[in-house]
């Protein structure tokens, strides 16, 4: 009908800047390509870093109307997404839950997303900070590394990626947030943000081997969290 699924590449923006590739500005290629006389409209997409399913629609009605289901889907407690994502670290618990409040915070020229554990009343109120909560299971788990399924009841930015360091498991190719995860003796350990600079994510060197790459190639290691599936009503 008018729904149509795509598989996207991590690093491909959604909404880009003028003159940059972004899923929008294909959107009219692939609209003619495949021969269809109306636009599409993005109706779910995973962010620019991740990977994974976007679907599209070429109806107006369609799209508010599965827009409306997946924000409803959520307030009653269903979790209409749900996310892969290989982690450099194994959880604790076989499955569980991570609650933590979300907030914008500026450090130096750059905002950064930051936990705040234990969110006030009054911030939540006027929206300074956002009550977050994403279920994760572990879905296998081999020399130190596990698959994660990750399914989000509210949407954040960068959520997924904050959540799987308060984990202490960061996602692989997570440039932005694995930095809070040190470790002592091989005991993993979180770190405050402004403890924790961003950097290249930082990998043992039996690790790199069994990924075949070099020191100098890691920081073009793409996230690797994937929008695995979506619920439609």
């Amino acid at each position: 009908g008018a729904l149509l699924a795509l598989n996207k590449p991590p690093g491909l923006p959604v909404l880009g800047q003028p003159g940059e590739l972004s899923l929008d500005a294909l959107l009219p290629v692939l609209r003619r390509r495949l021969g269809l006389p109306a636009e599409f409209h993005v109706v779910k997409a995973p962010a620019r870093q991740c990977s994974g399913l976007v679907l599209l629609s070429s109806c107006y009605h369609t799209t508010k109307k599965l827009q409306q289901f997946f924000t409803k889907a959520r307030q009653r407690g269903q979790y209409p997404a749900t996310y892969y994502a290989v982690t450099v670290g194994v959880p604790a618990e076989a499955e569980g839950q991570i609650r933590t409040g979300l907030r914008w915070q500026q450090q130096g020229d750059t905002a950064m997303v930051v936990p705040v554990p234990a969110p006030g009343r009054h911030s939540l109120a006027r929206k300074e900070v956002k009550s977050t909560l994403t279920r994760y299971r572990v879905l296998g788990a081999r020399e130190g590394c596990a698959l994660l399924q990750l399914q989000p009841k509210t949407a954040f930015p960068e959520q997924l990626q904050v959540h799987l360091t308060l984990l202490l498991c960061p996602a692989l190719g997570d440039h932005e947030h694995s930095s809070r995860v040190g470790s002592v003796l091989g005991v993993p350990f979180l770190l405050t943000p402004e403890a924790a600079p961003t950097r290249t994510q930082v990998l043992d060197e039996e690790l790199l081997s069994r990924l075949g790459l070099s020191p100098q190639q890691l920081r073009h290691l793409p996230l690797h969290i994937h929008l695995q599936e979506l619920v439609l009503p």
